[in-house]
């Protein structure tokens, strides 16, 4: 591809993306023109009439959905709507039924500030000596079953663009998060760079979206398990009908999530309500390659009902309890079923049902009725850093490596750390217990699964660290997602702001939105990016230099147990 006719060329982005303000070119400064006569007349200022940031009102950034009209605003040149209804109330008789449409409405609906986040338990801190307040700043307010709201950026509006749609599905495992609790999420840089239009969803969570009640509950409530993965194929539904008046194409979607949301990714990947919805995916520092175990989340629901107090007869009432006292009902009873059953993996998560997720492994072969889409797999060199608050830990030796791992991995502990040191030799104990407990075994299991099917399949590995804690935060869990969006100076707390991560960011985000026009990341700054193989293991690791390796860390994963 001709690098000219890249959307998101070098020469595209602007030098300077400060937190809020509107991109910076050349004719966006005021001119100051004077004009002089031979009889020495006054001198005239013209100044060139600068438009404002932001633009709201009546009739500006209205948009048209099959349901009625929305209303949002125009920010820095970009249409935003933000908590746009994409299916209705989830409470009451909705409670653990799938996603129903949203009622018609008349005249112009506002969609101008975050929606509600879906029913979760969430106590970050709020305190000033508290750094992960400083670091993170989660953004929440209000919670309620009324959730099923996404958000919109784009550079028109039913213009015909068919611009290519990224779709943002939030981390927090299935339990907590919401569409905008970073503000690194933002999609208003991405949108505007790289010329695609950016969604994120909230949807249900937890046991409102995954509490399997099939066993107790009958017909009824057989797809009660996978309510919240249903309603993610409602956002993308909404997508389908709606995106074209935003100027975006519904036949080219890219999804993409992290942590959670990375797992969203995959499980959407192979449902079979998401074919034709959904044509390329991004799993970051997240993955699934199976639903929970049918028996087992059954077992969850029944417990669910004999902790609420209730037979089978009554099975009703749980959709009338306010959506608190269910939460804590539904807490205890997945607590005494993992105390019950200590080896199994216990949670409110997507069911393997044959029906919404296939049973046994995901993209094992290839199947008609499911999606097979390219995936670009992602994660990070120190995702669970261990030092960033406890500055001690730097000066931890080799034998306090291993007594640190034994916790975890027992009699394989001094293993694990010679194998890693061989493979990274450089690497001080405490990184090398970061890489550890990091490793990417889990990612390339979900990656080689998905060579059974026939789409391509890209692997990156983020490893920039920021000059932040004395250099202890790293390459640390959550730290990439500023990077893909372009929004490292709206996170300074997590890269420092400036040219340096800047940098890197406008390589990623090329990448990304290459990857969602075409399936192929390759196009921009980055170098050749090979398609991951087995044989080979290709992956890109990102950092101030970037560079193609082949399976980095192969030598060192050898040595972790097999999960």
């Amino acid at each position: 591809m001709d690098k000219s006719s890249n959307l998101l060329g070098r020469r595209s982005f602007i030098k300077s993306l400060g937190l809020g303000t509107a991109a910076i070119s050349t004719g966006s400064f005021a001119t100051l023109a004077t004009s002089c006569s031979q009889g020495g007349s006054e001198k005239k200022e013209v100044v060139a009439e600068e438009p404002p940031v932001l633009q709201v009102g009546d009739t500006i950034a209205v948009a048209t959905t099959v349901y009625g009209k929305v209303k949002g605003f125009i920010m820095n040149g970009v249409y935003t709507f933000m908590g746009i209804p994409y299916g209705a109330d989830t409470s009451g008789k909705n409670r653990f039924m799938p996603p129903v449409k949203p009622q018609p409405w008349e005249g112009v609906l506002p969609t101008v500030f975050y929606a509600n986040s879906a029913p979760q338990d969430v106590r970050y801190p709020r305190n000033p000596d508290s750094y992960s307040a400083l670091v993170d700043h989660w953004n929440y307010d209000l919670f309620s079953e009324d959730c099923l709201r996404l958000n919109v950026w784009t550079n028109g509006l039913a213009d015909g663009g068919k611009r290519p749609v990224i779709v943002w599905f939030h981390g927090g495992g299935f339990s907590n998060g919401n569409s905008m609790e970073q503000d690194g999420y933002h999609g208003e840089n991405l949108a505007k760079q790289g010329n695609i239009v950016f969604c994120s969803v909230n949807h249900r969570l937890n046991a409102f979206g995954f509490t399997d009640l099939s066993s107790v509950g009958g017909e009824k409530y057989k797809l009660s398990g996978n309510v919240g993965a249903l309603d993610m194929v409602a956002a993308l539904e909404w997508i389908h009908e709606n995106i074209a008046n935003f100027g975006g194409d519904p036949d080219n979607v890219t999804v993409i999530g992290q942590s959670g949301g990375g797992a969203k990714v995959c499980d959407i990947a192979a449902m079979p309500q998401a074919k034709g919805l959904v044509h390329k995916g991004v799993a970051l520092s997240g993955t699934a390659i199976r639903g929970a175990d049918k028996k087992m989340a059954q077992k969850v629901g029944e417990y669910v009902l004999a902790e609420a107090g209730l037979k089978k007869s009554e099975v009703d009432k749980l959709q009338e309890l306010p959506w608190n006292e269910y939460l804590d009902i539904a807490m205890r009873a997945l607590d005494k079923v993992r105390q019950e059953n200590a080896d199994a993996r216990v949670g409110f998560s997507p069911v393997a049902d044959g029906v919404c997720l296939p049973e046994g492994t995901f993209f094992s072969e290839p199947l008609p009725d499911s999606p097979d889409i390219p995936l670009l797999f992602c994660t990070t060199f120190h995702e669970w850093g261990i030092s960033r608050t406890n500055a001690s830990l730097e000066r931890m030796t080799k034998e306090e490596a291993v007594g640190f791992l034994q916790k975890r991995y027992a009699d394989k502990a001094q293993e694990l750390i010679d194998s890693y040191s061989l493979t990274f030799p450089e690497a001080k104990p405490v990184e090398l217990v970061d890489l550890i407990l990091s490793n990417r075994q889990h990612v390339v299991a979900a990656a080689e699964a998905k060579k059974h099917q026939t789409s391509p399949v890209y692997m990156a590995w983020f490893g920039w660290c920021p000059p932040l804690f004395d250099g202890r935060m790293r390459a640390f869990h959550c730290l990439d997602i500023c990077f893909w969006f372009l929004n490292t100076d709206r996170m300074v707390t997590h890269t420092g702001g400036g040219e340096r991560p800047r940098k890197l960011s406008r390589m990623m985000a090329e990448a990304l939105v290459q990857f969602a026009r075409t399936g192929n990341p390759n196009g921009g700054s980055l170098p050749q990016w090979d398609e991951f193989t087995v044989e080979k293991g290709e992956t890109m690791v990102l950092n101030d230099t970037c560079e193609l390796k082949l399976d980095p860390d192969r030598q060192a994963r050898q040595a972790l147990p097999t999960t």
